[in-house]
């Protein structure tokens, strides 16, 4: 029987790639585990609770996040929920307790999901500038001083990279040689610099987006 959906390596897509069956089986998997771990969480030290989100609710929220890239917001919310929940979890509060931004971004050092997926793209396209990465990853992050038309350029001496020729209106926009250098020509000069440690250059990014998130949600508040 002809299906239009399909399941590779645990990410189920619909024939118009979409991630929405996936979102969804990942959210009721996360929030199953959560009621388990919440039955439980008086037990557990913060450490342990921690420990225990990460391999049951966190990581799958992460794994293969990348394709949530151009996402919409009422997309990625449905992920935002299940870390929501799973702070409270961790911290033993409850869900109408205050203090939610304090939680993820002070306490947890939590990136909220768009943020996520952001820092992930980033630290792969590193990664493949450091040729640590596979081939065919690597071809799709050009430097703009690798490129001769290019080199007189003001951007050539800021490390960023040739983000190619795409159209808007289908799904060239989401593919890596696109999103992977707009991702990466986006962060502040002082993190554009392929020769730092993976180390570093992920402790800084994450840093990065926490005083982004932080800076905004003060300006809603």
């Amino acid at each position: 029987m002809a299906s239009d959906q399909i399941r590779v390596l645990g990410v189920t897509m619909s024939s118009d790639l979409s991630p929405d069956k996936h979102i969804g089986n990942v959210c009721a998997t996360c929030f199953y585990w959560l009621r388990q771990l919440r039955q439980v969480r008086r037990s557990l030290d913060v450490e342990s609770a921690a420990m225990l989100i990460h391999a049951f609710v966190t990581s799958r929220v992460d794994y293969y996040n990348a394709i949530l890239v151009g996402a919409s917001k009422s997309t990625t919310d449905k992920l935002q929920r299940v870390m929501n929940a799973a702070a409270r979890v961790v911290t033993d509060t409850r869900k109408y307790n205050r203090g939610l931004t304090n939680l993820l971004y002070d306490e947890l050092h939590w990136l909220d999901v768009p943020e996520r997926v952001q820092y992930k793209l980033c630290a792969t396209v590193h990664r493949c500038l450091q040729h640590k990465a596979p081939h065919y990853m690597e071809d799709r992050c050009i430097l703009t001083t690798d490129t001769a038309r290019r080199q007189h350029l003001q951007s050539a001496g800021c490390h960023h990279l040739l983000v190619p020729r795409h159209r808007r209106s289908i799904f060239g926009c989401r593919a890596f040689s696109v999103v992977g250098p707009v991702a990466w020509n986006s962060l502040p000069d002082c993190l554009r610099d392929p020769t730092r440690s993976v180390d570093s250059f992920r402790r800084d990014l994450e840093t990065s987006f926490l005083a982004l998130l932080a800076y905004f949600s003060a300006l809603g508040a």
